[in-house]
């Protein structure tokens, strides 16, 4: 059995499956040497590298030698790129791709000067190392002349032992002639390049494959292998059948070797290299002439191109230009097809460059390349499968791509479609099967870079979060470290020291804690301490509050002396209510309590020793204010203040109505002032009323008596002389008593003193009371009653009164009802108390002048 060598030399051929025939049309393009074209203004360079795999070596205006670098790296992958013409650098900016998406990429843009100076070159020879010329291959740039533009460096330093080297001279896309001519051309050339190929891999045998529709390249090849150095029998040209697509890397192969590469692997892994014609001039310019690659062999070619051929064209090269210069004739809806017809793809613009990979510019007419006919519904004729080259199944292929379902494409071995064009060729349908397929391939780089993305971001997170760890527990182990050195060197007397300090920081602490503790609100503390003390101590806070403040009245009633009655009035009753008074309570809320709260705890601790003296006088009011805290009693006492006023109002609004005197009651209120200040109450708890009555209705039962008392007394009283109030008053000032059982001793030795004692301020006052209540009664009476009567009915008021004005809180509303309220001939109980009230007021006067001065220092407490 004959081994693959010896079929090789041989000239043994397999057939490939799939395949089509389409017209060749190479005519145009193939007749004529390849020439050269003026210089463009100016050449877009992409640079899409830049970032990833290297960095740029020039920067906007600078000048550029022909030949000279653009970029530079140290990447396996990075591929530089050089000035295809001497100039200056303009812009470097995105600019269209030569891709049917027309995407920007980086491009950087060189304005020639038209001297086309070429940089320095260092040429070599056969006699350098191989990692020597493979690293002037890589630094030339070159990269895979057939379309796919991998970079020839890689392919040039295997892994494997390689034992077969193919040089693909196929060229079997129609229009396309450049391979052809450059066989032509440049036979010699090309085989000192297969000799650097054959010196950098030492393969067995080296094949040069050309189609049989190409007899002049394959006599100029073999012409050129007679004549090289290499080992005599290792290489040889062999022709094969005229078939698209046998140029295909895999499909060359299997014609050649009859092997087939597995799905998803390269050729070199069955110990097999294939490079393109045109990649072996280039490596033999690179090696032993150091020119990198800047220019290569394009077909221009096309019914509508009035001058189709072969040129050489810089890489950078705009579309446009070189257009321009084959006498380009566009029709409406022109199509310019970069590539062949099979695997070409449109420009959407000719603003784009000449690129290393691209071989022909096509140019058809409406006659070569009628319009795209519309596609059709699939009629599942098999006509497609029949002709793929890589046995897959199209219509599968077909059907998961349009609905996006890529990755069963996928499974269906997508990415070995070589995106050929034979299905769409032959399908009757006019389904464009490739476009399809690319889009799901899109579809799947795409999903598959970013995946990479995340598994590398994965990668950076954990080992930065290892990285973290690791310098914490070095920081960790030096402090220990560091702390262990410490304790070693530490004597006991620094010992001793720490601990001083660690135990004052813990005192300071607590002593903050204290601090914080003791800062609590007043109310709050006020509150905790009346819940927690004796009943004994909340009886005893409220009577001091209670004499506090009657004493500070009262301090302030004898200060105020010179103010106007109304004013007195206020004040004196103020000192006689109830000791929850709202109207003081009221005018500070926030700091007169918070001192109330302290003077009654302040004060607790002395009322406790005067229990036994002070249970008499404040029992009441213990009792009340036992059972509620002060805000309640404040509250309440607010209520009934307002209700008091009230009723007072109504009574003096009746009392004016029924007298039409309003001119008179004016002097009625500077009467009721003095007996309002010295009254003695009642009792000091009688403010929060307990008979059956609600307080309304029994002040409204009081104003009513006291408006038919007073219209008796006015009916009967007579002009009586000021001289007759005078006798009265001191008669009354005299059999007047106490009725107040809240006072204590010394109020009530005070009260019984004679009325020799009054003040002449007190005498005058008095006696303008007496006045005014003459001149009420001698306005309203009849013009001939006497007047003798009001002289006899004043002194028996004032043996018997009793005083009720501490049961309605109100100054002025009690101070104006008990002015209605003047006595009639026969006077009931209530009158008889009122006249005492009268006589009782002068008493209180004098007991409160001299008590003032402990009353002032009391309430200061």
């Amino acid at each position: 059995m004959l081994t693959l060598l010896d079929q090789l030399d041989k000239g043994t051929l397999w057939r490939s499956p799939g395949g089509i025939h389409p017209p060749e049309v190479k005519f145009l393009s193939n007749s004529t040497p390849i020439s050269q074209l003026p210089l463009a203004q100016e050449y877009l360079v992409p640079v899409p590298q830049v970032g990833e795999n290297c960095t740029l070596a020039v920067k906007v205006g600078d000048k550029v030698l022909k030949g000279a670098p653009l970029t530079q790296g140290t990447s396996i992958w990075h591929l530089p790129v050089h000035a295809p013409t001497s100039g200056t650098v303009i812009a470097i900016e995105p600019r269209a791709s030569n891709h049917a998406s027309a995407l920007p990429v980086n491009t950087c843009v060189i304005a020639a000067d038209g001297e086309d100076r070429w940089c320095e070159l260092t040429p070599g020879s056969i006699e350098l190392s191989n990692h020597e010329m493979i690293a002037k291959i890589h630094g030339a740039g070159i990269a895979g002349m057939g379309g796919a533009a991998f970079p020839s460096h890689i392919k040039l330093n295997p892994v494997s032992e390689i034992e077969l080297v193919i040089i693909n001279g196929v060229e079997c896309e129609p229009y396309i002639s450049a391979d052809d001519r450059l066989m032509r051309e440049y036979s010699q050339d090309i085989l000192s390049g297969i000799g650097i190929i054959h010196r950098l891999l030492a393969p067995k045998r080296i094949v040069i494959a050309i189609e049989d529709n190409k007899p002049e390249a394959i006599k100029a090849m073999q012409q050129a292998v007679s004549q090289s150095t290499l080992p005599a029998g290792s290489t040889r040209v062999t022709a094969i059948p005229t078939k698209y697509p046998s140029g295909g890397e895999k499909q060359l192969i299997q014609i050649i070797t009859g092997r087939e590469v597995p799905s998803g692997a390269i050729p070199a892994k069955l110990g097999i290299v294939v490079h393109n014609v045109g990649t072996a001039f280039a490596i033999h310019q690179a090696v032993t002439q150091g020119k990198p690659l800047i220019e290569r062999v394009v077909t221009v070619t096309g019914q509508n191109v009035g001058k189709p051929g072969n040129y050489w064209l810089p890489i950078g090269t705009p579309v446009e230009h070189v257009l321009k210069y084959t006498e380009f004739n566009a029709e409406a809806d022109q199509k310019v097809i970069i590539g062949g017809p099979m695997m070409g793809h449109a420009l959407p613009t000719i603003q784009v460059p000449i690129l290393k990979g691209t071989n022909c510019i096509l140019v058809p007419s409406s006659q070569e390349i009628g319009t795209t006919p519309e596609e059709k519904a699939c009629i599942r004729c098999g006509e497609c499968a029949n002709a793929c080259p890589a046995l897959l199944l199209p219509q599968q292929l077909f059907w998961h791509a349009k609905a996006e379902e890529y990755d069963k494409a996928a499974s269906y071995n997508l990415k070995d479609c070589i995106e050929c064009g034979c299905c769409s060729y032959v399908c009757p349908s006019d389904i464009p099967l490739v476009e399809y397929y690319r889009i799901a391939k899109s579809a799947l780089k795409q999903a598959a870079d970013e995946k990479h993305q995340a598994e590398r971001a994965k990668l950076r997170f954990e080992a930065r979060i290892q990285r973290l760890e690791e310098e914490k527990l070095a920081r960790e182990a030096k402090a220990k470290e560091a702390a262990a050195r410490r304790q070693a060197t530490m004597t006991s007397t620094d010992k001793n020291a720490v601990a001083e300090a660690m135990a004052r920081i813990a005192a300071k602490k607590a002593a903050a804690a204290e601090t914080t503790a003791d800062n609590a609100p007043v109310e709050v503390v006020a509150a905790d301490a009346s819940s927690t003390e004796a009943p004994k101590g909340k009886a005893a806070v409220a009577a001091a509050i209670a004499r506090a403040k009657a004493k500070k009245a009262a301090a302030a009633q004898g200060a105020d002396d010179a103010e106007s009655s109304k004013q007195a009035v206020s004040a004196e009753q103020t000192a006689s209510s109830e000791p929850s008074e709202p109207t003081e309570q009221t005018e500070s809320l926030s700091q007169k309590d918070k001192v109330a709260a302290a003077i009654a705890r302040a004060k607790a601790k002395k009322a406790a020793l005067k229990a036994d003296s002070d249970a008499n006088g404040d029992t009441d009011i213990a009792t009340d204010n036992t059972d509620k805290p002060a805000t309640e009693t404040m509250a309440n006492a607010e209520v009934d203040d307002k209700k008091a006023k009230v009723a007072a109002a109504v009574a003096r609004a009746k009392a004016k109505k029924a007298t039409s005197q309003q001119a008179e009651s004016s002097d009625v209120t500077e009467v009721l002032p003095e007996q309002a200040a010295d009254a003695k109450p009642e009792s000091e708890s009688s403010s929060i009323p307990s008979a059956p009555l609600s307080l309304e209705d029994e002040k409204k039962a009081k104003v009513a008596a006291a408006v038919a008392r007073a219209k008796a007394k006015k009916a009967a009283a007579q002009q009586a002389e000021s001289s007759e109030v005078t006798e009265v008053l001191p008669e009354l000032a005299a059999d007047a008593k106490p009725e107040s059982t809240n006072e204590s001793d010394d109020e009530s030795d005070s009260a019984t003193k004679p009325s020799a004692s009054l003040s002449p301020e007190d005498e005058k006052k008095a006696k303008v009371a007496a006045a005014v209540a003459r001149a009420k009664a001698k306005k309203a009476a009849a013009p001939k009653a006497e007047s003798s009567d009001v002289a006899e009915v004043l002194p028996e008021q004032a043996a018997d009164a009793k005083p009720e004005l501490t049961n309605e809180p109100d100054s002025e509303s009690d101070s104006k009802s008990s002015l209605d309220a003047e006595p009639s001939a026969p006077l009931s109980p209530e009158d008889e108390k009122k006249a005492k009230v009268a006589a009782a007021v002068a008493r209180a006067k004098a007991k409160k002048a001299a008590r003032e001065a402990n009353a002032i220092s009391d309430a200061n407490e």
